[in-house]
């Protein structure tokens, strides 16, 4: 964390100076505002968190309900959403409070007596460490809260409007404010009151029976898969060996359990298979007692037993895959023709199983994709283009989403004699599980995303999926550091720049493509950053050496990776950094020996590997994606 360069702070240095709107928030929420979120769960709050940090957007998030979630039905964390947690500055906190998961164990009919249950085998949830980052369970009230902190904390100090519930909107193009949203108060002395609020760009966050999404014409499409699961969280007493472990139990009576400890240490979650719904059940499911999913548990845990002694949440679902016709309000006809004034995220646009973990973490990919979009296109940095790209690269995401949940629930709720395989669960689950971890998201070529021409100069960072971060030397200081963990969610463009063999200051590809993009009138910091703004407003350019770190010569470092900040003009010893020997980032990486540029957008995806000398290339990239400073 950098602080102190705008002079001493003597308080918590995670609350940022509040600027634009954030400097005079009114309290009521305004006729006018630049973003209208509508709803307070993880996509919509990642969503005003990271529009917090563009202090010239006007954005709001308004939630029906009265206040804070106090329960949250979600409570999976896969590595990609932690490392996002990193961004905003909550990984290491939220970390400590989560349980870990390291392992599933998978339980089966035993061989001898299939009226009891036997453990038959085990897998590591990370088998390969693709990332630095643990799989956590952990309630999704308490994810809500670091993104309300962050939001809060941040300079546009941006809060959720409480007791505010959607009705209805129209879309006039041509108009400074275009979508006029129709709001209705759920609480307080206004309640049952309704007016108009308009906005430049409204966001629907608000779940899986979306006013936003009907108000749009959209639908979800898809269908049930025709069985239900009782799913509750517990405190209890039972005898079953494995209880603080995650556990996919197949039991010969044909039932099946998803055990998932949370976090404290004594309560955990039990999804429990409840069967085939019949064609004609019209909802009655959903009605099963409490009672007898706790007596269906025990029957799938023999030998073993629960004794529930309390219960913090239940409900009964039926799995459903459902996925919406589209992202935003633009229809077949439209695409291309204007800029979407509506966007649909999270389960407002995708439906499936709660078992894969995937609901939450998924919703939040949403957010964070189309946030930096919606700040940069509104504080004027990106023509509205960018925001086309959105609906195009989600919407493929939630389409693999559904595809994944569907073969991995039809798993769960198959008998073991159904299977061709008896070890068919397990082996799909440790062949597939990247993709439940967050890591299979890959963007294809676009405007946004180069076409991968020059990925052998850095094969460990593949064009379009998220960049993998290692551990490097920071030279200033000798301190070994995460390069990916300085990315964060303040929407600027990271720029990794890998070095061929010269020393620092010797004439090299680094020295030449340090004074080209620093001094050059064509370079993409000339041509795109904000005027009488610090160098590094835009983009956040770092170099890693070859060299041990004790043959560095600081004060022969281009200044680019040296730059000037903040009012007083101090220097910022975190942007040059050498390769730590026996961890090697260009080896770990696949960096040629020629080096290579990596250039990162705000939600952490590569989008574009270059060569150092790919000037004229790397300018071009970021011409139509940018305006001019």
């Amino acid at each position: 964390m950098q602080f102190h360069h705008h002079g001493y702070v003597s308080g918590d240095p995670r609350i940022l100076e509040a600027a634009g709107v954030g400097l005079d928030r009114p309290t009521e929420l305004p006729d006018e505002v630049d973003v209208l979120v509508v709803g307070s769960g993880p996509a919509g709050m990642i969503t005003a968190a990271q529009l917090a940090m563009y202090p010239d957007v006007n954005v709001r998030i308004i939630e029906r309900r009265a206040g804070r979630l106090a329960v949250g039905q979600a409570d999976g964390i896969q590595a990609r959403s932690v490392e996002t947690f990193q961004a905003f500055g909550f990984a290491g906190r939220i970390t400590e409070e989560a349980f870990h998961l390291t392992e599933t164990i998978f339980w089966k009919p035993d061989p001898d007596d299939p009226t009891r249950i036997a453990r038959a085998a085990r897998t590591l949830d990370d088998p390969s460490g693709i990332s630095e980052f643990p799989h956590l369970i952990v309630n999704q009230a308490r994810v809500l809260d670091h993104f309300a902190e962050f939001a809060a904390n941040a300079p546009g100090r941006v809060v959720p409007d409480y007791g505010i519930e959607f009705v209805g909107l129209e879309v006039t193009d041509g108009a400074e404010y275009p979508v006029a949203v129709e709001v209705r108060s759920t609480a307080g002395e206004r309640a049952g009151t309704s007016r108009t609020v308009r906005a430049r760009y409204v966001v629907g966050c608000d779940g899986a029976a979306s006013g936003v999404r009907r108000a749009i014409g959209g639908r979800l499409e898809g269908e049930k898969a025709n069985h239900a699961w009782g799913v509750m969280d517990v405190l209890a007493v039972t005898d079953f060996p494995d209880i603080r472990t995650k556990c996919a139990i197949q039991s010969g009576s044909g039932g099946s359990i998803l055990l998932i400890p949370r976090e404290g240490g004594s309560l955990f979650r039990m999804y429990v298979d409840l069967g085939v719904v019949p064609a004609d059940d019209a909802g009655r499911i959903r009605a099963t007692p409490l009672d007898e999913i706790v007596r269906r548990a025990n029957e799938i845990l023999h030998p073993y037993t629960l004794d529930v002694r309390h219960v913090a949440w239940n409900s009964v679902y039926e799995v459903g895959h459902r996925l919406t016709d589209r992202f935003d309000d633009l229809g077949e006809d439209e695409v291309g023709e204007r800029t979407p004034r509506v966007f649909l995220t999270g389960d407002a646009c995708h439906t499936h199983s709660a078992k894969a973990g995937q609901g939450m973490n998924v919703s939040m990919q949403d957010g964070f994709n189309l946030a930096w979009k919606l700040g940069s296109v509104v504080s004027g940095r990106s023509p509205e283009r960018l925001l086309r790209t959105y609906s195009a690269e989600r919407r493929v995401v939630a389409k693999d989403l559904i595809d994944f949940d569907r073969e991995w629930s039809t798993l769960m709720a198959a008998k073991p004699e159904e299977m061709a395989d008896p070890t068919e669960l397990e082996e799909f689950y440790v062949r597939t599980f990247e993709f439940p971890a967050g890591f299979m998201t890959e963007y294809a070529p676009s405007i946004l995303t180069a076409t991968p021409v020059h990925q052998h100069l850095a094969t460990g960072f593949p064009v379009g999926k998220r960049f993998k971060s290692a551990r490097v030397m920071r030279v200033a200081d000798a301190n070994t550091i995460h390069l990916g963990h300085h990315h964060r969610a303040d929407g600027r463009w990271r720029i990794y720049v890998f070095a061929d063999a010269p020393a620092p200051g010797e004439p090299s590809g680094v020295t030449d493509w340090a004074a080209w993009f620093a001094e050059a009138p064509d370079s993409p910091l000339a041509v795109h950053s904000p005027r009488d703004a610090d160098i590094d407003a835009l983009f956040d350019v770092k170099v890693v050496y070859r060299q041990p770190y004790t043959e560095v010569d600081i004060n022969r470092v281009p200044e680019l990776f040296r730059p000037r900040v903040g009012p007083f003009g101090v220097v910022d010893y975190e942007k040059f950094h050498t390769a730590i020997e026996g961890e090697d980032v260009f080896e770990a990486r696949g960096i040629s020996p020629t080096g290579a540029v990596v250039v990162v957008r705000p939600d952490q995806y590569v989008s574009n590997v270059l060569p150092l000398d790919a000037r004229e290339e790397l300018a071009d990239y970021f011409a139509p994606l940018l305006t001019a400073g």
